[in-house]
């Protein structure tokens, strides 16, 4: 009888178990359900916010690639393993026959814009509307990267270019010839001799100490002497500051995109290399201001500086603080060194690809220094054939890829019916207007005529643009242009160029901020014999 009891027992504790049991596993099975139905809810909620984000172009009449959800085109335009411009590019000939398409970076509408007339109008007749260019958006204003000219919007660039516009006139220019020239031979030099011990020289290396050597002496008088050291600072700090890392890459990636995010994580604006440069920047200038005046690019800042804050003029701008002149100095060291190395090194490859182009450039030289006795400011600003092959150099490898403006104020498009409204930005594509065949005839070939003055009547207005164009063009072009120049000059009087076998293409660095070589340019030199 108690055993009947005890089983009994058991039992309905078994089935109470079983039942509390069953309750729970019903309540997380809802749990559960609730949890995966939130989810699901998240995702496609998500989604069609995508979709609809997604849908600002279409819903303007504007053509748009296939989007990802939540990063839209930016898997293309900032993927480390695709080079820029070929993205822009296959996208720029698939809308050929639009004036321009739409681009999302994660939600970021950008427009792309590919007609020449539409860029003249947004460049130059409606430059009221697009006085800035595109902010990274971070918004740390005690970086220095936030005084750089470049980085000004509004009144503020127009005043501090109205005060920067003097120091690169060609009258300033003329006066740091001479010292390019000492420069260059130097360069030369150090390419001749590196020609005896390899089998070839890196035009690259070499150029980039060039131009390091250059900016700081003629604009800053630092003595670098990168040509002359084996493991050159400065211009490796310069180098660096490109270098398309994966750091870099993510870097650029969140300021562009999620300007939030990267302040909310305590990154800053501003690089190592940039805190390198302006040291050395704060260090020359509490030197110069203690000594004497060297007439360059520092002096002529410092001069501009004490004539903006001149509490006796009528209405003193105080424009060049000192914190805002620093930047300019970094700005000069640093922009000015990669895109001039990198089109020294192109011309240079370029030339050794072409003999008839190189024979045509060395007769036209050779004829100069017969003349002058020596190359010139005059002559080498005014070589036709050195102007041409440094231009076509410049349309083939474009320093920057693209050039982007902000909408400044409400603008309705000439000729069209879209409207862009202030704040949206557009972009364009520079690379692909320079290979465009309905512009450039055989458009991947060296072809200096071109752009020899009899023919510059044939070139399309707004179809070749690698210093920019308008009044945001680059403000150094002048002082790249003779830095260039005078380099391959040297360097075609002195030596034949030839490329070495294995090195007739250039391979090309993944970034998204310049056209740079990946694995050096590679030239063979072999000394000319002068009578």
């Amino acid at each position: 009888m108690a055993s009947n009891l005890n089983r009994e027992v058991v039992r309905k504790l078994n089935r109470e178990v079983a039942h509390k049991l069953n309750r729970e596993l019903a309540r997380k099975g809802i749990r559960m359900l609730v949890t995966w139905v939130m989810l699901v809810l998240v995702l496609v909620t998500a989604w069609l916010y995508s979709r609809w984000r997604y849908n600002y172009w279409a819903s303007r009449g504007v053509p748009s690639p296939p989007t990802l959800p939540f990063l839209g085109h930016i898997h293309r335009t900032m993927s480390p393993f695709e080079n820029r411009w070929v993205a822009l590019d296959n996208m720029y000939h698939t809308y050929k026959n639009s004036p321009y398409f739409g681009l999302y970076e994660g939600f970021i509408p950008v427009l792309t814009v590919c007609d020449p007339d539409i860029m003249k109008n947004i460049f130059v007749k409606d430059f009221d509307h697009f006085v800035n260019r595109r902010p990274f958006g971070v918004n740390q204003p005690d970086s220095y990267s936030s005084q750089m000219l470049g980085s000004k919007k509004d009144q503020e660039w127009k005043d501090l270019r109205a005060v920067l516009s003097p120091t690169f006139t060609s009258g300033k220019m003329k006066s740091m010839f001479p010292l390019m020239c000492g420069l260059a031979d130097t360069f030369v030099s150090s390419c001749l001799k590196d020609a005896q011990k390899n089998p070839s020289v890196d035009m690259k290396d070499k150029a980039g100490r060039f131009t390091m050597d250059t900016i700081a002496s003629c604009a800053f008088g630092i003595e670098c002497n990168s040509l002359t050291q084996e493991k050159p600072l400065f211009a490796q700090k310069a180098d660096s500051f490109f270098a398309a890392s994966p750091s870099v890459l993510l870097r650029f990636f969140m300021m562009r995109t999620l300007p939030r995010l990267f302040n909310a994580l305590g990154f800053k604006e501003d690089s190592e290399e940039i805190g390198f440069f302006r040291s050395v920047a704060e260090e020359t200038i509490r030197a110069r201001k203690a000594g004497e005046k060297r007439g360059d690019f520092l002096d002529l800042l410092l001069e501009a500086q004490a004539e903006d804050s001149d509490t006796t003029t009528a209405s003193p701008k105080h424009v060049l603080t000192d914190k805002v002149l620093v930047a300019q100095c970094i700005l000069f060291l640093v922009a000015g060194y990669d895109t001039t190395a990198s089109t020294v090194s192109f011309c240079s490859h370029l030339l050794a690809k072409n003999p008839e182009p190189q024979q045509r450039l060395r007769q036209e030289l050779e004829q100069l220094v017969e003349e002058e006795g020596e190359l010139t400011y005059q002559g080498v600003m005014e070589a036709k054939f050195l102007e041409a092959c440094v231009m076509e150099t410049l349309r083939l490898y474009p320093p920057a890829l693209f050039v982007d403006r902000m909408c400044t104020k409400d603008y309705s498009i000439p000729g069209t019916n879209l409207h862009l409204k202030e704040g949206e930005f557009v972009q364009f594509p520079v690379w692909s207007l320079h290979h465009d065949p309905r512009y450039w005839p055989d458009p991947k070939h060296f072809r200096p005529d071109r752009f020899l003055p009899e023919n510059k009547a044939n070139v399309k207005s707004f179809t070749h643009m690698p210093f920019g164009v308008g009044p945001r063009n680059c403000l150094a072009m002048r002082f790249a242009l003779m830095e260039t120049k005078v380099a391959v000059a040297k360097l075609i009087l002195a030596a034949d160029l030839r490329i070495p076998p294995g090195h007739e293409d250039i391979k090309l660095e993944s970034s998204p901020f310049l056209q740079r070589p990946k694995e050096g340019v590679h030239i063979l030199l072999t000394p000319r014999k002068h009578e």
